[in-house]
């Protein structure tokens, strides 16, 4: 079992962390609310956060990486700690957070919690500068969520509107939900819904095939 850093040697190892051939754990760890306020963003259960991480990694981040080159990690892994003091902040209307309760967050950028059902879970909030140069352009935000709803095992996505920006979660009993706060709002698919099954190709013409990320 991995322990928690307790030193700035341990912090260091604990950050050369491979998640996946191009992820490494110390990328995940930066928070602007943790750097502002001094709060430790470090799990308290390493162990789990790495093995959700590297599902993340694996499964999500490293396919879009190889398809669509650069993936720029804007937010990722939490602490307890660091997403309570946000959620605080955001339930008393201080402008620039943007946290849910840790409730609504374990098995998400919660990575070292299960969730309420004992499910594991890890989430980010990306960039894919290809597609950002699109969207900047005037591409449809739901191109590039349709192309992921069609080519991997997503948990949830939601959009949104600068640089299309999205959180990508890996979740060990996936809801397969996309919503945005891009527009259109709200959900452009979850199961049940008539849009949810078969293929979506007519959305994302000119898009690359999906590369081999293992190679």
């Amino acid at each position: 079992m991995t322990k928690k850093p307790e030193s700035v040697s341990a912090l260091d190892e604990f950050g050369r962390i491979r998640l996946s051939k191009s992820f490494f754990m110390r990328e995940f760890l930066y928070s602007e609310v943790a750097n502002l306020h001094g709060i430790p963003n470090l799990p308290e259960d390493p162990t789990l956060a790495v093995a959700v991480g590297k599902r993340l990694c694996e499964e999500l981040l490293e396919p879009l990486h190889a398809t669509f080159g650069k993936v720029v990690i804007r937010s990722a892994f939490r602490s307890s700690e660091v997403n309570g003091f946000c959620n605080q902040q955001q339930r008393a209307k201080k402008k620039g957070y943007s946290c849910a309760s840790n409730e609504a967050n374990f098995a998400g950028h919660i990575w070292d919690r299960r969730d309420a059902d004992g499910f594991s879970g890890a989430t980010a909030c990306i960039v894919i500068p290809w597609f950002a140069d699109r969207y900047d352009k005037g591409e449809d935000w739901r191109a590039l969520a349709w192309w992921i709803h069609d080519h991997l095992p997503y948990s949830s996505l939601y959009f949104f509107p600068r640089m299309a920006a999205f959180n990508i979660s890996w979740h060990e009993n996936p809801e397969r939900r996309i919503n945005s706060y891009a527009e259109p709002r709200g959900c452009l698919t979850k199961p049940g819904m008539p849009n949810h099954e078969g293929n979506h190709q007519e959305w994302y013409h000119g898009f690359p095939e999906p590369a081999d990320s293992s190679t």
